[in-house]
């Protein structure tokens, strides 16, 4: 939002503009058409692994302040790292003053076509699966299901990306995660001391591959998000990286 403000002085008109930046979505940004429903317990014990390739909420940074997005959220994985701001409408199960919480989309909430109750994950419903934790911030247990208004924001993440190495001899995958800006990876290429720069595939999530042999070389990544923002990592491997590794760059978004 501007603000114009405009003074004379010896008969010139001079403009100061005053700029309020705020990294916030705006109000009108709130979508109405989503649920919200928990998954797991109060203690995470449902963090591992996931449809996103993340090993482990905790420590990969994520914590409980995650959600599984349904199909038409999720976009076969693209939607991977994105964070969302959501509060609870328009129920008397809302908890009162609740305000809004902030969750990194990690997993997937898979549709379920045999049954005709309960299927707020299928298309083309909009769905956030909670951890019970970030759930019971904002709406009464016994609820089960809740009405909820989202929109993206961006994420803050402290640190560079993080890149996990994996794979075999001859085949070579990596998880990018700890994401910042709008979180979700677009595309990615890699880099090794004795190559050009290689165009990788998402294999699934945020997992990306590359079928070229890369073991021995120091490795650097260049990272593409949904907005079209791009970084690179240079050298953030060296050149005796192990599979099963995760190395941290100098640079996020």
């Amino acid at each position: 939002m501007s603000k114009i403000l405009l003074y004379t002085t010896y008969g010139f008109v001079i403009a100061v503009i005053t700029l309020l930046v705020s990294c916030q979505a705006s109000d009108n940004d709130w979508i109405t058409n989503a649920h919200a429903t928990f998954y797991g317990d109060i203690k995470g014990n449902d963090t591992m692994y996931g449809a996103c390739g993340y090993k482990n909420l905790f420590e990969q940074g994520y914590g409980l302040e995650t959600a599984a997005l349904s199909t038409a959220l999720f976009n076969n994985g693209a939607t991977c790292g994105a964070c969302y701001e959501l509060q609870c409408i328009n129920s008397p199960n809302c908890k009162p003053k609740a305000g809004t919480i902030k969750i990194t989309a990690t997993n997937f909430c898979p549709p379920n076509y045999t049954k005709t109750v309960d299927i707020w994950c299928n298309p083309p419903q909009k769905h956030f699966d909670l951890s019970e934790v970030m759930f019971l911030k904002i709406a009464e247990y016994k609820a089960g299901v809740v009405p909820v208004q989202f929109r993206r924001i961006p994420c803050v993440k402290k640190g560079g990306l993080k890149f996990l190495i994996q794979g075999a001899q001859y085949w070579t995958y990596v998880l990018v995660f700890n994401v910042g800006g709008v979180g979700d990876v677009a595309n990615m290429k890699v880099k090794g001391s004795n190559t050009n720069w290689m165009q990788m595939t998402r294999n699934w999530g945020q997992n990306w591959d590359t079928p070229t042999q890369v073991i021995g070389q120091s490795l650097s990544f260049e990272v593409t998000t949904s907005d079209g923002k791009t970084v690179q990592a240079l050298d953030v491997a060296p050149n005796n990286w192990q599979f099963g590794q995760t190395f941290e760059a100098k640079v996020n978004f």
